[in-house]
């Protein structure tokens, strides 16, 4: 569930709601903690991405490293295959070797197609599965208008996306914090202390000229115009912006700034959780542990107006009853639903922060039997 906002004044019977990004084919400006919708343009339109695609390539990233599949010192050799990439890219040498960090900044500074590519190797194997793995994990994020066809964007036919599910996946990136140390970087070197030191200067300039702003990502090729996911955060409120099909990047770069600048003005964020706090405790029947206690997984909070007092708010986590072992780590096993008075503001899904395997015969008879000598 993914709540939308009412604008500020809504517009006369008759009359549409203005126009945020007039020269976008599709737009969408979102809440990154709640995922509240403030605003939206054609955002289910299927479009080409560009290298906004390198979201999802990040995102792969990042959770494997999160997972310990993958470490940013781990080093990756860069392909024939991959060096031969086209476009914007960091000239790979095939057999060149650097460290996942450093093709990390590659892909978030400098759009490197053989970056992108040289990492999906490094998780999938080849770029081919590597492209199943994003596709079935856009399937899991509910990217109901995404079909992915490579890594890094280039032309192909069928490969599209639309501004609300690149914004579902660019809110998924953000979950992990450390990616903006990347994203939001304006320029860095590559092979440093090499004899050929490579300048990287972030195609994102909005992370120099707008306050607050620290990633995600641009996109162009002559198809899919000029486009951009970017993301900004003042005081407790984090924003992500989408465009698609803009003219130029200055006009591209001015819209979002725009976008960014109503939220800012308008809207406030009232904190429900924060990362790491208590929430809760899930009773698990038959499992090697008959209890799992929960923690925030990252932010959780709501989106109001500002002056709104948030009268009334109230949540309730909802486990689902008789959760039986197995479970797998990031299994979903309930929500936990924020209220104002009788009506769901929104609701989030909350997931299994561990794996639990079934107990045995001998430990499900002693926990029974140790019940029964602690009961009344």
């Amino acid at each position: 569930m993914i709540p939308t906002v009412a604008w500020a004044k809504e517009p006369a019977p008759g009359k549409a709601v203005t126009d945020m990004a007039p020269s976008a084919k599709s737009a969408i400006l979102m809440d990154a903690d709640s995922g509240t919708v403030i605003y939206q343009k054609n955002s289910n339109a299927a479009l080409p991405p560009a290298s906004i695609t390198k979201i999802m390539t990040m995102l792969l990233v990042m959770e494997a490293i999160d997972e310990g599949r993958l470490k940013l010192t781990d080093k990756v050799q860069a392909s024939e295959y991959a060096s031969s990439m086209g476009g914007s890219q960091i000239f790979l040498e095939p057999g060149e070797e650097m460290s996942v960090e450093e093709m990390l900044k590659g892909v978030a500074l400098a759009s490197g197609n053989d970056a992108s590519v040289a990492l999906a190797e490094k998780l999938g194997g080849s770029e081919q599965q590597f492209v199943a793995m994003m596709n079935e994990k856009a399937e899991l994020l509910g990217m109901k208008n995404t079909k992915f066809v490579n890594c890094n964007g280039l032309p192909a036919e069928g490969h599209v996306s639309s501004a609300h599910d690149i914004a579902i996946m660019s809110r998924e990136l953000l979950k992990y914090e450390g990616i903006t140390k990347y994203t939001g970087l304006y320029q860095d070197y590559l092979r440093k202390g090499s004899p050929k030191p490579f300048w990287l200067v972030n195609t994102n300039k909005l992370v120099r000229f707008y306050s607050g702003a620290d990633g995600l990502k641009t996109g162009f090729t002559s198809e899919a115009k000029f486009c951009l996911s970017a993301t900004a955060r003042r005081d407790n409120l984090r924003l992500i912006a989408v465009v698609m099909g803009e003219p130029n990047t200055k006009t591209r770069n001015a819209e979002v700034s725009h976008l960014f600048d109503y939220a800012f003005a308008q809207y406030t964020n009232v904190p429900i959780y924060k990362k790491g706090d208590p929430i809760g405790t899930l009773s698990v029947e038959k499992g090697k542990v008959d209890r799992i206690p929960l923690t925030a997984k990252h932010s959780y909070s709501i989106l109001l107006k500002k002056g709104d007092a948030g009268k009334g708010i109230r949540h309730e986590l909802v486990l689902d009853p008789n959760v039986k072992a197995p479970i797998e780590i990031g299994q979903p096993i309930g929500k936990l639903v924020v209220f104002r008075g009788a009506d769901v503001l929104t609701e989030f899904p909350v997931e299994s922060p561990m794996a639990v395997g079934r107990a045995g015969w001998w430990t499900l008879l002693r926990r029974t039997t140790g019940h029964l000598f602690l009961s009344d």
